[in-house]
Order: C-alpha cells, then structure tokens, then sequence
C-alpha cells in the first residue's frame, strides 16, 4: 500500500467561522491553528498548503484566565537602541482586540515558509459583521 501524497491541482480551501465571545484565548488559537495549517484534513500533507480560511468575530470579547490581563506583556522592538517597548495584555485589548488573536494563533503556527501564508486566511473582526458572507463559512469544528 503506498502513502497518499496530495497534488497542489487538489487543495481546496474551505471557510470557517468561529466566535471569541467567552472563549479563552489559547484553545481558541490551537484551534484556529489547526483549521489554517490543514490538520485536520485527512488529505494532510507536510509539504503542502491545504489550511483553510478562519473569520474570528467578537474579538474584544476574549478572555484570559486569571490575572493573566495584567501579567501577561507583550514585547516587542523597533531594532534602534532603547527601542523595546512592552504592553501587557489590557492595553493591547484596549487599543487593538485582534491583535490578541493574531499573536497567539501565529504562536501555534511551525515556523517556516508557510506560516505567513497561512495568517493572510485568518480574518480576525471586533464586532459580528463580516463581509465574507457570500463565501458561506461553516462553523469551526
């Protein structure tokens, strides 16, 4: 019996839907992670890029548990000498909610060629609206 190898003429991007309201950041992400990557295919191939496009709606309404909004910092740094800036997670709700979806779904993601591809089908919005309706997404698994 020979392994299943899939061509590029067979991938096929479904849509999903899935929303953040009251739902904890990290299994959020790992779920998230898993429909871009394509792992939950059975037709998954390492070398391919057969993930899927995910739309995240109401991402002000995360949580995180514990005191993790105050604990948790997020860094980052302008590459200039006393450039590191840190915030901690309520700050980064505050001005930009999806940038916590973002972050943490690139987290779960291999580091390789393919994660930047991956993130462009994530579509992460702070309200309900989206304007992906006519792709009819089903809900996330």
């Amino acid at each position: 019996m020979r392994t299943y190898q899939q061509k590029t003429a067979e991938t096929q991007h479904d849509w999903f839907v899935v929303d953040a309201t009251g739902q904890r950041l990290g299994v959020l992400a790992v779920r998230i992670a898993k429909a871009l990557s394509g792992k939950h295919k059975p037709t998954w191939t390492p070398h391919m890029d057969d993930g899927d496009f995910v739309v995240v709606l109401n991402a002000d309404k995360v949580e995180l548990g514990g005191d993790k909004w105050h604990q948790k910092v997020y860094h980052r740094h302008s590459g200039f000498p006393g450039g590191l800036r840190t915030e901690t997670a309520i700050e980064v709700k505050r001005k930009y909610p999806e940038r916590l979806i973002e972050r943490a779904v690139r987290g779960m993601l291999a580091t390789n060629k393919k994660r930047d591809v991956q993130l462009r089908r994530l579509k992460v919005y702070v309200g309900s609206d989206h304007p992906h309706a006519p792709q009819q997404p089903k809900e996330l698994f």
